[in-house]
């Protein structure tokens, strides 16, 4: 017979455990507080690259030009009034480094081309600044590279260049080596109608004046109003507090009100546990990580669930028993599938974690985080409340069996 773990022995030293971490992450909460992403804070943000000219092109023809990049090459649409448009396809596989491209734009009628970077810069390794205007004019549109022997900028480089204008600007550095960019977030405090310009242009002259003008590529920028920001927030809380509700709902209907209320309490539990470590890591709280609470959420609850069925069962197999003997069985058998269950998804989350970068790798981590929490809370919070309500019940804490309804037999007797 397998032997009995008496996690009941560990319930009480549990609870004090989980409280301390609690408290600890609520001073955290007031102390240094949560870092908002723009999904619930009002801001600006700006994901940009700082690199070097390859080259920049100018038109100073009659006709109108508009250049293109794709994953494949760079085209040139050429439109004119009464002519039909025509488009001028450069392919990386034909047309594969910088001076190749330089020699094949020249049949471009009033096209002019300035190369900086070496001609055996590979053409697919360029970037335009996606907030450029794509119609070539005489202002030079400019493509950028990342040569391999520059010196990389860090985040405390661009964190200092822009801290004098904007004291409040987070910077993260997300991405490959190659294909590294920063990612820039300044607040809003709601009183300029007209913030999102304003913001962007100061950001931009900032970089400007700290690194460059012709050597910032913006990739995408964007600004979200405090009165969107705040209905987010809004929306969200409620929709925390309905999962929990129906969480409850559906584990009362199941169980009984005092095993729902376990649930509920391991749920909590697991929540505050990853807001906690969100605060004191300072990553950014956006909607990918509120997805990951939730995520959390109902990872937590299925867990729960599987081993209130097992007590459930075991209240029928070994009526003699003491609920505290019920949860010590039923959290024994149960063990190994909870290890294998939760080592298996790990590894999953895990891979995700290292192979990826920026908003996903946070989803990642949060999800670890969450997941040893979710075990943890299962077994040591739910079942500790379980054990506690049932010390003071009449019952014992046992769901009674449901009574069979009388039938009555042919012969007019009940059965």
């Amino acid at each position: 017979m397998r032997k009995v773990i008496s996690f009941s022995k560990a319930f009480v030293p549990s609870v004090i455990i989980s409280g301390v971490l609690i408290v600890f992450g609520l001073v955290g909460l007031f102390t240094r507080g949560i870092n908002y992403g723009l999904d619930f804070q009002a801001g600006f943000i700006e994901k940009v690259r700082i690199a070097p000219t390859a080259f920049s092109l100018t038109y100073t023809g009659s006709k109108s030009v508009t250049v293109e990049q794709s994953a494949n090459g760079i085209d040139f649409v050429i439109t004119s009034v009464g002519d039909d448009n025509l488009t001028r396809s450069f392919r990386y596989a034909e047309v594969s480094t910088v001076g190749a491209f330089r020699s094949a734009v020249a049949s471009i009628e009033g096209l002019s081309i300035v190369a900086e970077a070496p001609d055996s810069v590979a053409l697919a390794s360029v970037f335009p600044d996606s907030q450029a205007f794509s119609r070539l004019s005489a202002v030079p549109y400019r493509f950028h590279y990342i040569p391999s022997d520059i010196a990389p900028i860090s985040s405390d480089d661009v964190r200092d260049a822009v801290s004098g204008t904007f004291p409040d600007a987070a910077v993260q550095v997300l991405g490959a080596e190659a294909d590294r960019f920063f990612q820039i977030r300044l607040s809003d405090d709601g009183t300029d109608p007209d913030a999102s310009v304003t913001l962007f242009k100061g950001l931009n002259k900032t970089l400007s004046d700290a690194f460059g003008e012709e050597n910032i590529a913006v990739i995408s920028s964007d600004f979200v109003g405090s009165r969107l920001s705040s209905s987010l927030a809004r929306q969200s809380v409620w929709l925390v507090l309905t999962t929990l509700v129906l969480i409850w709902g559906y584990a009362a209907i199941r169980f009984r009100w005092d095993f729902a209320l376990g649930a509920i309490l391991a749920i909590l539990h697991d929540a505050i546990i990853m807001v906690s470590f969100i605060v004191w890591t300072q990553m950014q709280f956006n909607a990918t990580t509120l997805a990951a609470i939730l995520t959390i959420l109902g990872y937590s609850i299925n867990d729960t669930v599987v081993i209130f069925d097992r007590i459930r069962e075991n209240m029928k197999f070994h009526p003699e028993m003491k609920i505290t003997e019920l949860l010590n069985l039923s959290q024994t058998e149960m063990l190994g599938r909870s290890i294998i269950t939760t080592v298996t998804t790990m590894l999953a989350v895990l891979s995700l974690y290292i192979f990826t970068s920026g908003d996903m790798k946070d989803f990642a981590l949060a999800l670890l985080v969450g997941m040893v929490s979710g075990v943890y809370s299962t077994i040591f919070i739910a079942s500790a409340f379980i054990n506690f309500v049932g010390k003071f019940r009449k019952d014992g804490g046992r769901i009674p069996e449901k009574k069979a309804k009388p039938v009555l037999s042919n012969s007019g007797e009940l059965v």
